[in-house]
């Protein structure tokens, strides 16, 4: 029974930590690309320039999620607390 217990509270900590991770990269993901569209309005002459950073940019903040879902889930696998 304990060990339900120890398993679904590490299961529900791993889905917030996901959560987080994902809500955090759509934050950054739009202000990225916020930022680059007014930049784009402003001059644009460098809209190629500006594009490509800003993909490259949102490719890095999109992998934040994915290590975060990567650690959860080995967190919950490997878990120390169930023996």
């Amino acid at each position: 029974m304990e060990k339900a217990i120890i398993v679904a509270a590490s299961v529900l900590a791993a889905s917030f930590a996901i959560a987080i991770a994902a809500f955090g990269a759509a934050t950054g993901d739009s202000n990225v690309a916020a930022k680059a569209l007014e930049c784009m309005a402003r001059q644009p002459e460098e809209k190629g320039s500006l594009q490509i950073n800003m993909l490259i940019a949102i490719g890095l903040i999109e992998s934040i999620p994915i290590i975060a879902a990567v650690i959860a889930i080995v967190l919950v696998m490997a878990n120390p607390f169930v023996k």
